[in-house]
């Protein structure tokens, strides 16, 4: 379908070879348990990524998604719900309800889906300013995408008959447009003694006004729209005037009119990010800043309002936030709320030129980011271990053969070199390819001059080339996987970057197909000693002081600095701290000194972060500390 479509000139090359399939992977079923319900039910879920129809249902989800809101009834979250609650009364003889879909995805008819959509897009005007697709070439696609689904699940595979699947993009997309329709019909064929007054979805859950003691007639009536008897709904009724919709809790006051306030589960727990957590100021302070916009855009009095601050407070106060970040936090939104919207700073005056993503580490993190933003890169920082990525593994483990978008590593056994290669495809298809190529060259019975032969020959492995010069045995079992990475030009750039640390060390026949830069070769010098930290500490060594400086003003040449430590350079505080611990150890680390607190012997106290810090010498004696400035004086 894909050559079909580029062969029309409907979808550009770049385009083509993102929606061609290379990865293999095996969409894999997990399960996540809803413990807000009774009894713990299951929400199953299959994980899309890397699967062949992955980017294809991406893209799909972007040319359907306009679709999707166009209806009245539609909410886009709490904060439209808030809005327009603001006004409505409700009369003695109603109530608020609210009605749920039982497993919406998995039960949504996709033959009935595929009709309506087909018949919404025939009516989209708009569709041409979107994609050079027409409505059958979209239908075709997402006909493929809905009814070829299929997952593993421990060691076996299935695929899923009825329903489409949670965790592939355009099934959100899909579910709406079918809700979308099936609400049309409920309310216009509803009857007028239990017709709702007010209706409000979002996704699978709706919130309406009906007639008090009308509820179970109208459930009855909505779960005999779908023809297929699998869309069902149940429903809660508003308890002591009161019922919760989203995050919102709608509360119908003695005069009919309403109030909202924060809806809290009861399995909530108040748990935020720790304040203490390896993370960033700007991303933490974002928590707080989350909570006040909620609460300001949900909570409609002032009361209300006081109490539920309080509780965030309080919340906020366990999990480590200081008093000073929330008023900091309470102090911009009200100064932005002040501003008016003309003398806001338009994103045009200041664009950048693009983002780069880095992993956060406390301190260097933040001094990249000014960096980068002095030549108008922007930065978006993320944690690089989380305790759920190290704890929480609902997964089937994928076997290491069957891995796709790798970069990997062969051995020879009989030297000391390595191939290092990448592939989208499933890594054990890859290696099987290189060691049938290889097994030809092995199996050739070669004379002396057919060998000579043999080296100017062009195969179709840097593998075979060293098998048929050298006739040495490659380490096939011991093949392993050096990096993981979707994106196919960052896969590129891993792959070039292991062949430069590598260095003579490869049998590779060029430096990857990425060229890197050899502004990089002082940081990936391979180690010729075997000891990766001794290669390590060379790297920075040559790093810190290969480099050299320009004085302002032209008051002299580039020259490079003798000795010291330089006072600008990210290296430079771990470089001190080192060297001043080291130096306080070789002096004072068997001296046994005479103050005393919490059961410990101190004999200095230091904070250092930069070269001009102090260090303060702690003594019993006036004697003591002159034996102490001694002896840091002789280390």
């Amino acid at each position: 379908m894909l050559q079909k479509l580029k062969a029309e000139k409907k979808i550009e090359e770049g385009q083509y070879r993102l929606l061609y399939p290379t990865a293999e992977n095996t969409p894999r079923l997990y399960c996540t348990t809803k413990i807000h319900k009774q009894g713990d039910p299951i929400r199953p879920i299959v994980d899309y990524i890397g699967s062949i129809g992955y980017q294809t249902s991406k893209a799909l989800a972007e040319i359907l998604s306009p679709l999707v809101g166009t209806t009245e009834h539609h909410v886009t979250n709490s904060k439209q719900l808030a809005e327009e609650l603001t006004g409505v009364l409700i009369d003695d003889g109603d109530i608020f309800n609210s009605h749920d879909v039982v497993s919406l995805f998995t039960n949504t008819p996709i033959d009935k889906t595929l009709e309506i959509i087909r018949d919404r897009l025939t009516k989209d005007t708009t569709l041409p300013e979107r994609t050079r697709l027409n409505a059958t070439d979209i239908m075709e696609l997402l006909e493929f995408i809905l009814t070829t689904t299929y997952f593993s699940f421990r060691g076996n595979i299935y695929r899923q008959k009825f329903g489409a699947a949670m965790g592939s993009p355009v099934s959100a997309i899909v579910a709406n447009l079918y809700m979308e329709w099936l609400e049309q019909q409920a309310i216009a064929t509803a009857p007028l003694d239990c017709a709702p007054k007010y209706w409000r979805r979002y996704v699978d859950d709706v919130l309406e006004v009906i007639k008090k003691d009308t509820t179970e007639k109208l459930t009855e009536h909505r779960n005999k729209v779908d023809e297929t008897g699998n869309i069902k709904f149940t429903y809660e009724e508003e308890k002591d005037c009161s019922i919760p919709f989203l995050d919102t809790l709608v509360v119908r006051k003695q005069d009919g009119s309403i109030k909202l306030l924060i809806y809290r589960k009861k399995t909530h727990t108040d748990q935020y990010l720790n304040f203490d957590s390896q993370h960033p100021l700007h991303q933490k302070l974002g928590v707080i800043r989350t909570l006040f916009d909620r609460m300001d855009s949900i909570v409609t009095e002032e009361e209300d309002k006081k109490e539920e601050e309080q509780k965030i407070r309080t919340a906020l106060q366990n999990c480590g936030y200081p008093r000073w970040a929330m008023d900091r936090v309470k102090q911009q939104i009200s100064t932005s709320k002040i501003k008016s919207n003309s003398s806001k700073k338009s994103t045009d005056d200041n664009p950048s030129k693009g983002m780069v993503v880095l992993p956060y580490v406390a301190g260097l993190s933040e001094k990249l980011k000014r960096i980068f933003w002095k030549h108008k890169i922007a930065t978006a920082m993320k944690p690089h271990n989380t305790i759920k990525s190290l704890l929480v593994h609902p997964k089937d483990k994928r076997e290491t053969n069957q891995m796709c978008e790798v970069v990997y590593n062969i051995d020879c056994k009989g030297c000391e070199t390595s191939y290092i290669g990448e592939t989208g495809r499933a890594f054990g298809t890859r290696l099987k390819e290189h060691q049938k190529d290889a097994e030809k060259a092995e199996n050739k019975k070669y004379t002396r001059a057919r060998r000579k032969e043999s080296t100017t020959e062009f195969n179709k492995s840097a593998i075979t080339d060293h098998v048929a010069a050298d006739n040495h045995v490659i380490d096939w079992e011991g093949a392993t996987i050096l990096d993981k990475e979707a994106n196919q030009f960052k896969r590129k750039v891993r792959e070039a970057i292991w062949i430069r640390r590598k260095g003579a060390a490869t049998m590779n026949r060029d430096i990857g197909s990425y060229t890197l830069d050899h502004v990089y070769d002082s940081l990936l010098a391979p180690s010729h000693s075997g000891n990766e930290a001794t290669a390590a500490f060379r790297r920075r060594s040559t790093l810190y002081n290969g480099s050299t400086v320009l004085p302002r003003d032209e008051i002299s040449e580039w020259f490079r600095t003798r000795a010291g430590v330089r006072q600008g350079c990210l290296l430079s505080p771990t470089i001190f701290n080192i060297f001043l611990e080291y130096i306080i150890m070789e002096a004072l680390g068997k001296f046994e000194g005479t103050v005393s607190t919490g059961g410990r012997t101190i004999t200095i106290l230091r904070f250092a972060d930069d070269p001009a810090d102090y260090i303060d010498l702690l003594a019993g004696q006036p004697e003591e500390i002159s034996d102490h400035t001694r002896r840091l004086d002789d280390s």
